[in-house]
């Protein structure tokens, strides 16, 4: 499952003090729980990242097993809301969920002070533009070396900025920034997100996504590569699946259905995945137990360098 992609100009971003990350400038699948692949035959690390957050999970990952364990009882208590000594699929889900609200609403959080320059609790079109380019607005990128890719990221940013602030008055709130950086969150943004991923996937521009494209988009093999299976997963999903009017393209509609499908509830699938997983007496419901005799399931076969890495302690979530 591959998920939000870094743009290919990412390394300019770092002469641009404060722009957003790139991985946040383009919004190519619908947001996930983790950019691993879910693939438990070889690691846990998406399960990880869905149970704990991804800023979590970079804790965790420097952790002793004893140290992960003692941490993770001090969750499984947390999740069971009703303290009856279970984790059902509903709880379950809302932690998932509440994990995710959490990783926006602190990424939010991190950017809002670099760009509200007046502290008056809002965010303008003029402070996030001269905050990000600002020098290299009146030079109109000359000093750049690939001024045309800064400038498709003014052009871009605005454009975005402009479909977050629906009240039109040039200021973003709180909500309304979060969905400038978190496109992929709001409805009244899909036609935003759409647009940026055709953008960038149409290399030819001629309005449509051939196969070439949408394998490119995700794979480039290197040298003497053998091609991975899952190419040829995404291969017959192109054709069986994603082409809905089986043309060989994507248009801007089929587009929308591959990264917005409004219907998939990740953290739901991935709640009832962990419970299938881990609950051995088939009750449909986990104990503190039986968590812990799976902990790797939820905390990363990796995750914690064989026992090797150690970290300062950590406050509580």
């Amino acid at each position: 499952m591959v998920l939000l992609n870094s743009l290919v100009f990412f390394s300019a971003l770092a002469a641009v003090a404060f722009a957003v990350p790139a991985q946040e400038k383009r919004v190519h699948r619908q947001a996930d729980l983790s950019d691993h692949t879910h693939d438990d035959a070889h690691n846990y690390q998406y399960d990880h990242e869905a149970f704990l957050g991804k800023e979590e999970a970079k804790t965790f990952d420097q952790l002793t097993p004893e140290e992960s364990k003692d941490r993770l009882a001090k969750i499984v208590d947390r999740i069971d809301t009703d303290k009856d000594g279970y984790i059902n699929h509903a709880e379950l889900h809302y932690w998932i969920k509440h994990r995710q609200r959490r990783y926006i609403q602190d990424n939010v959080n991190k950017h809002w002070k670099d760009y509200d320059k007046n502290r008056d609790d809002k965010i303008s079109w003029e402070e996030y533009k001269n905050t990000t380019y600002g020098y290299y607005l009146g030079e109109e990128f000359d000093d750049l070396e690939d001024k045309d890719t800064y400038k498709s990221m003014l052009i871009r940013d605005e454009r975005r900025f402009k479909a977050a602030d629906r009240d039109r008055d040039g200021i973003a709130t709180r909500e309304e920034f979060t969905a400038f950086l978190h496109p992929e969150e709001f409805d009244h943004m899909r036609d935003v997100v759409v647009q940026e991923t055709m953008e960038d996937i149409d290399m030819d521009k001629d309005g449509k996504v051939n196969l070439d494209e949408y394998i490119g988009d995700m794979y480039t093999p290197e040298e003497r590569e053998n091609e991975p299976d899952w190419v040829q997963t995404e291969k017959k999903h192109f054709t069986e699946f994603r082409d809905i009017n089986k043309d060989g393209f994507l248009d801007a509609a089929e587009v929308a259905q591959w990264v917005l499908p409004g219907e998939v509830d990740h953290a739901d699938n991935e709640a009832k995945h962990l419970i299938h997983e881990t609950d051995t007496d088939k009750d449909e419901k986990i104990t503190k137990k039986e968590v812990l005799a799976n902990w790797n399931m939820f905390v990363g076969s990796q995750a914690t360098n064989y026992g090797e890495d150690l970290t300062k302690s950590h406050d509580e979530l």
